[in-house]
């Protein structure tokens, strides 16, 4: 512990050379900081005769088509499920499309993209899916790893062990990894955050699909970054080409029977024989290279660390007035907005549930995470009924809050509110939606929403305590919470946007904090509003009529 406090403190001191890549994940993170007079570096333009595939697929590797289920009702928003679904193809066919499916295509001038369920920076969906299963109807006569295919939902069959048998009963591994370059490719230096916060997308997809069949997620906190490329092959020549390599991220236990995690050893599951199939597809003709985005990945290797006690907590849960949809309908709907309306209203009720839904273990974005939580919510409250418009925090850690107000030089100006389940402290009475806007890279919809959040970590704390890895960690938690945010904005016939493109030192100097503490940082923005549609674009179905007729 000593000894990473004495680096941080060291690095603060000694002078930085702007031109000198960084020494450590803290380096990276200054280094990649916007402000008003200067932006973190990235493409001079986007050049777009190299813009990066969506699209991974192993060509060569055996395929299975999944059934296409988006016409099925499922269970009420948000779960889960009563009933248990059975592991099987029909069951997986409707988890890894309300997870990382194709939402929509849209179409505009000539140009056709692809929506996801998992929301994605810039809509570039670096990160990967992978399963790994045993035996099943429908599968195969042996356990297998999977690449999930979401173009064509079907399955790609990446590896083959010689038994049925390589998992404990009752559930699968889910495991994620990140392709860097496509979020390099638009946003330069400042990717490795954004591929980071995919990922906290992608455990609340999960989270949520898995809910829908009855099962529950789990975030793995054991195997180490070795252990999990190992397992999915991703430190195999044939798993990318140059430039387009896969980080591995998380695995996560997808519990069929409900229980808790069993005792897994990933490790020596990497080293089952298997044999492999498939060779990836490069996703890009033409690359230009950010080494600070290797870097950072390197700054921030998870080893292979012990297992934790899961923690004792009672999450409230999130309550509403009225039945809410299916949660296919409100996954499958989900946006992204581009503008909001700047008029909408937010009854309280609606900002109460949506609030709980972020709290620690709140089911199900938030349940999946081992650690203690982290952030603390900042909000830009402007149009709620029964909440005066200003400046708020929202406690979701108290001690972490108290540390919080102690450094804050407007610390006495916090005044203790509770609404329902929440404990907000109010910093600030009055409109602040100039604030929102200007603070998110001057963008209006984090004024025209109806509320915008800026999540606050306990970042020096959590580098000292997980290393390089709590950089990772803390961006997984604050991705959770805005698929959170996201989901429940659909279910109440609204929209949310994550804003990856803020002022970080002004956000802090909002909090009374100086721009020299790093003992808490901004690390990600979001905004909940009614949006303005755009009448030009197209929206084209997810897949083809065909594929509902599989079985």
């Amino acid at each position: 512990m000593a000894d990473a406090e004495t680096e941080i403190q060291s690095l603060k001191e000694r002078p930085q050379d702007a031109d000198a890549l960084p020494s450590d994940i803290h380096g990276y993170h200054r280094r990649t900081k916007h402000a008003p007079t200067r932006y973190a570096l990235g493409p001079a333009f986007l050049d777009w005769t190299s813009q990066p595939s969506p699209f991974r697929r192993f060509d060569g590797a055996p395929r299975i088509e999944l059934p296409l289920r988006d016409r099925e009702e499922t269970a009420p928003f948000p779960g889960p499920a009563l009933r248990a679904a059975p592991l099987d193809r029909m069951a997986l066919g409707l988890f890894l499309e309300l997870g990382f499916g194709i939402s929509a295509w849209k179409s505009y001038e000539g140009s056709t993209w692809a929506l996801r369920n998992n929301p994605s920076s810039g809509n570039l969906h670096p990160t990967e899916t992978y399963l790994l299963a045993n035996a099943a109807e429908g599968l195969g006569e042996t356990a297998a790893l999977y690449h999930y295919a979401q173009e064509d939902h079907a399955l790609e069959r990446r590896a083959d062990f010689e038994t049925p048998l390589v998992l404990p009963e009752g559930g699968f591994l889910l495991g994620l990894s990140s392709v860097p370059w496509r979020e390099s490719w638009k946003y330069g230096e400042r990717a490795f955050r954004y591929c980071q916060l995919d990922v906290g997308h992608a455990i609340g997809a999960a989270a949520q699909a898995a809910a829908a069949l009855g099962w529950r997620a789990h975030l793995l906190c054991e195997p180490g970054d070795a252990d999990i490329a190992a397992l999915l092959g991703l430190d195999r020549p044939d798993a990318s080409h140059r430039r387009e390599e896969e980080h591995p991220d998380a695995l996560l236990w997808i519990a069929a029977d409900g229980n808790a995690p069993p005792a897994i050893d990933v490790s020596n599951l990497a080293r089952a024989p298997r044999t492999w199939t498939g060779a990836a597809n490069r996703l890009s003709d033409d690359h230009d290279g950010w080494p600070l985005v290797d870097r950072a990945a390197r700054f921030c290797v998870k080893p292979r660390t012990p297992a934790v006690e899961p923690l004792s907590r009672m999450a409230p849960k999130a309550a509403f007035p009225f039945p809410l949809p299916d949660i296919g309908r409100v996954v499958r709907r989900r946006r992204s907005a581009q503008r909001m309306d700047g008029i909408a209203r937010l009854s309280q009720e609606a900002f109460c549930a949506m609030l709980t839904s972020t709290l620690p273990g709140a089911e199900p974005c938030l349940a999946p995470f081992p650690w203690p939580p982290r952030l603390n919510l900042l909000l830009f409250v402007h149009r709620v009924e029964g909440v005066e418009p200003g400046l708020y925090l929202l406690q979701r850690d108290a001690e972490t809050t108290a540390r919080l107000r102690e450094m804050s030089a407007l610390a006495l100006l916090w005044t203790p509110i509770e609404i329902g389940p929440l404990k907000l402290f109010r910093l600030r009475r009055g409109a602040v939606e100039r604030e929102a806007s200007m603070n998110a890279c001057r963008q209006a919809i984090a004024g025209k929403g109806c509320f915008a959040v800026a999540m606050i970590a306990d970042f020096e704390r959590t580098l000292q305590e997980d290393g390089g890895f709590g950089y990772r960690r803390l961006h997984w938690e604050a991705g959770a919470i805005g698929q959170a945010l996201y989901l429940w904005s659909s279910a109440i016939g609204l929209s949310g946007t994550g804003i990856g493109c803020f002022f970080d030192d002004e956000i802090h100097a909002m909090l009374g904090l100086s721009p020299e503490q790093y003992a808490f940082q901004d690390v990600y923005h979001f905004t909940v509003g009614a949006a303005l549609e755009d009448p030009r674009m197209l929206t084209l179905p997810a897949y083809p009529e065909e594929m509902r007729e599989r079985t």
